[in-house]
């Protein structure tokens, strides 16, 4: 992509001014629903970016044709309010990440970008959102869904384990496999391009995986109890929420699978990753015997290892669902420091 005019394009997705906006909530709230069979209108740039920012919480790979009508907030709400299909939205998601190749021009480079830098999504959303409010679209039927418009900061979970070096040689090792596929040369732009989807897909992937493990365990630390809520106001950097069998040592499946993470405070978190602690096969959280020893002489170690506030077992809800076994017991296994 280059010239003045994809750069004039781009910055309708990225940049767009308030008259833009707004002339483009007023097109959509003239829309009338399409008749079953005839083609639908083109999606306004704003849609593309909100439909960007849906797939942070959704994953669009769950639903087909027959099922995007049970997809999750904010699918639905989107829907109505686009007078689209749900399946439209599901379809739009699947353009912005490359699994569809028959996506806009502009998609995948509009996605690119986004996540790469979350101050420009986070501008680019709340200027779509206030645009919205100000064409009478209230908070019913355009859901501020990302919790920015308070003053919120827009972070994308779990990040840490995204080492650049493993996200590099993943590239390199899908690339590879691509090119033995095609079985013929790729062009730069092609790899370049290849390059910024597959980051893209680990970010947004890793982000709604931290954000499940979160969920299932209330957002406390399941080793001490831990809740990164004060002030009524949740601060997402005093929890972490990252895999047990890592994301580096996972296939695909596992990176998505949030029965292989653990929500954890940092101090907790670092140790269960460097395998000073790990958790039996009935969720019993045990220490190496190094970390025993050394609680007895070390006063802050206690603070931090005794019990309390180390729990004895696993803190977690009723209503949430337990770890895999097989990803606990590969923990012990492989990283757990038992000598």
């Amino acid at each position: 992509m280059s010239g003045a005019f994809d750069d004039l394009v781009l910055a309708s997705f990225l940049d767009p001014s308030e008259t833009s906006l707004r002339d483009e909530w007023r097109s959509v709230l003239d829309r009338r629903r399409p008749v079953e069979g005839k083609r639908q209108v083109d999606f306004v740039p704003s849609e593309v970016v909100l439909s960007f920012c849906c797939s942070l919480l959704v994953d669009h790979s769950r639903f087909g044709s027959s099922s995007a009508h049970r997809a999750g907030f904010p699918v639905q709400e989107l829907a109505a309010l686009y007078k689209r299909p749900p399946t439209s939205i599901i379809a739009k998601m699947a353009n912005l990440d490359g699994s569809r190749s028959h996506g806009g021009k502009y998609d995948r480079p509009v996605a690119a970008i986004l996540t790469s830098d979350t101050r420009l999504l986070q501008a680019a959303y709340l200027r779509i959102l206030s645009a919205a409010r100000a064409e009478g679209i209230d908070k019913e039927d355009l859901p501020d869904f990302l919790d920015l418009e308070d003053g919120g900061d827009l972070w994308l979970a779990g990040q840490d384990e995204l080492v650049d070096s493993v996200l590099e040689s993943e590239v390199e090792r899908t690339l590879r496999t691509l090119i033995d596929k095609r079985k013929s040369e790729i062009s730069r732009a092609e790899i370049q391009d290849t390059e910024r989807l597959l980051l893209s897909a680990a970010r947004i992937g890793q982000h709604r995986f931290a954000n499940e493990v979160l969920r299932n365990h209330g957002h406390r630390c399941v080793f001490c109890g831990m809740s990164g809520r004060i002030a009524g106001k949740r601060h997402p950097r005093l929890l972490t929420a990252s895999h047990i069998k890592p994301w580096r040592s996972s296939t695909n499946r596992e990176r998505l699978d949030f029965t292989n993470g653990l929500t954890a405070c940092p101090t907790h978190d670092v140790a269960f990753d460097t395998g000073l602690i790990t958790v039996g096969p009935d969720l019993e959280i045990r220490r190496t015997p190094e970390l025993e020893f050394e609680i007895q002489r070390e006063k802050p170690l206690q603070h931090a290892f005794g019990r309390p506030p180390l729990a004895d077992r696993l803190l977690i809800l009723s209503t949430s669902q337990r770890p895999d076994v097989n990803y606990l017991s590969w923990h012990r296994t492989e990283i757990f420091i038992d000598r």
